[in-house]
């Protein structure tokens, strides 16, 4: 026997009922505050980075522009112990020729007995690994080291001297090619010599 049309009915609806899912539970959002605090922190954090990395780029630089400075210090006060020296009437300047391991070479010393000297240099051949170029003062036929100093690879070079302690006269300048740092008394090869007269 054929169930009644609205068994049927009936039953589909139950089917249809039980078939919808089951309703998902509300999301709870954040406060709008909490977002905004979230977004602020890290926007401050995001600004700290930054200030950091720049800060420090500003600081290397600084440090580099003080060197810069130091740098074109020391050259302004030693162009104005050259400029005194030149003016100095009793500044005697030296020409020193070439010798037989260089004969093209010249140099110049201006000196001054209480002052000390400056010393030009040009013609040389570049000091070889581990050498440098080493001028003396010889005075009562003694040689008395005034300071080492090396060539660009045009051969040029200066040397800023020091007074010399405990010599009365300076008699002649040479330079000779010594092991880098220099030596107590010369053993190398002397490239340029010049009276004081």
């Amino acid at each position: 026997m054929a169930p009644p049309p609205s068994v049927k009915a009936a039953l589909i609806a139950r089917l249809a009922a039980q078939a919808r899912p089951a309703p998902l539970p509300e999301r709870r959002s954040w406060p709008r505050w909490r977002l905004a605090w979230a977004g602020a922190l890290a926007l401050a954090a995001l600004v700290t980075g930054y200030l950091g990395i720049t800060v420090n780029a500003l600081n290397r630089e600084l440090a580099r522009r003080a060197e810069e400075v130091t740098a074109l210090q020391t050259r302004v006060t030693q162009q104005q112990e050259l400029l005194a020296l030149l003016r100095a009437p009793e500044t005697r300047i030296v020409a020193l020729g070439g010798l037989p391991p260089s004969p093209v070479a010249r140099a110049l010393m201006w000196w001054h007995r209480e002052s000390g000297g400056f010393l030009v240099v040009h013609g040389l051949p570049e000091a070889p690994r581990g050498k440098a170029y080493q001028l003396w003062m010889i005075a009562g036929g003694k040689p008395v080291s005034a300071g080492v100093f090396g060539v660009d690879p045009r051969g040029s070079g200066t040397l800023r001297v020091k007074p010399a302690r405990g010599v009365a006269t300076v008699e002649m300048f040479a330079v000779t090619l010594e092991p880098a740092g220099g030596l107590p008394r010369p053993s190398g090869a002397m490239y340029l010599a010049g009276k004081v007269l």
